[in-house]
């Protein structure tokens, strides 16, 4: 029950990020959405998994794996979003 339940939340998060990076008009507001939501939604389904593999040592590679997702994901977003703001800056 508590798998399905996250499953299903991050396949939601992940239409949400997938919806807004097809509706959003700005190439911040589309990274905001595939960064965020589908950051949240992957993060869900991995931890969906940990909970999944609980009795067994692998849940605890499943938690390095989302550990890793949280830190990674937005600062290559953040990252990518400076490079393109200088990237506009110097073309003015």
């Amino acid at each position: 029950m508590i798998v399905e339940s996250l499953i299903s939340l991050g396949v939601f998060f992940l239409a949400v990020g997938a919806i807004g990076l097809v509706r959003f008009e700005t190439v911040f507001s589309r990274m905001h959405a595939a960064s965020a939501a589908t950051t949240l939604g992957t993060g869900m389904i991995v931890i969906a998994t940990a909970v999944d593999f609980y009795p067994d040592p692998t849940w605890l590679s499943t938690l390095v794996v989302t550990v890793f997702l949280f830190i990674t994901a937005p600062t290559g977003a953040h990252l990518i979003a400076r490079a393109i703001d200088i990237q506009q800056f110097r073309e003015e």
